[in-house]
């Protein structure tokens, strides 16, 4: 990562003391529109490039892009640092020549990432995201991203869309059966069975391992300077990026 070092180089300041904009929310919430739509901000390397080059690189010795393997390597780095992505990202030191202010991050998940990055990094602000998971899951089906990968098999090998759908770990404690019935009728949209599969177990393993909505209860706690909470689902880009910069104008 061009810029940023683990090691504390002279005129390099810890990423913990600037004053970071971090967005925060899971997949499909709407990050990367957002980023786009706000157009003019130095986004820092992403959660993916932080985690492979101070978790993965660490854990397994190679790349890895599987959803589930990545998950369970940046679940062990949780045991010893608990703040996961938050302590990884504030342990980096940046080059202000190559990373001047104001930055933005891509993005922090769950309460432990988030309770740790407020409690211990003051500078940083934050940007929560949040969207319904069946529009998550619709959202995935429209991007063609390598990382969004998983086995796409039923669990027990059956063809029947909505039989794999209820199989899947969790699957009960994110959808409902009717939201099931919604996500197996997409294949009348066009969408192929083991894509909607794919997506449907993406969106339920992120949530055995961040849980979004104590996330947003932790922000929700913070003064209004220090966060924002957004619905994606009815909010537009153009609109996100238009509170952001009023919000962001407040400081």
């Amino acid at each position: 990562m061009p810029g940023l070092s683990r090691d504390a180089l002279p005129g390099r300041p810890p990423l913990r003391d600037l004053p970071l904009t971090v967005l925060v929310g899971v997949t499909g919430v709407g990050k990367s529109t957002a980023l786009a739509a706000l157009g003019d901000v130095r986004v820092l390397p992403d959660r993916r490039e932080v985690t492979d080059a101070v978790m993965i690189a660490a854990l397994a010795g190679r790349p890895v892009t599987d959803r589930e393997e990545r998950f369970a390597l940046t679940a062990r780095y949780r045991e010893t640092h608990p703040g996961g992505m938050a302590q990884a990202l504030g342990s980096l030191h940046a080059d202000p020549a190559v990373w001047p202010l104001p930055l933005v991050f891509d993005g922090l998940r769950g309460q432990d990432e988030v309770q740790y990055a407020a409690a211990h990094f003051p500078a940083w602000r934050f940007v929560s995201l949040h969207a319904p998971d069946p529009l998550r899951v619709r959202r995935l089906l429209g991007r063609a991203d390598r990382f969004d990968r998983v086995s796409a098999t039923g669990p027990d090998g059956t063809p029947d869309l909505r039989s794999a759908l209820a199989l899947l770990n969790g699957v009960r404690d994110v959808f409902t059966p009717a939201e099931l019935d919604a996500l197996a009728a997409l294949t009348d949209e066009g969408h192929a069975p083991d894509d909607v599969l794919a997506k449907t177990r993406i969106v339920v393993s992120e949530r055995r391992n961040y849980d979004p909505q104590a996330a947003r209860a932790v922000l929700a706690a913070l003064p209004a300077d220090r966060q924002i909470d957004l619905d994606t689902s009815v909010l537009g880009p153009d609109e996100v990026a238009a509170r952001v910069r009023a919000w962001t104008a407040q400081r």
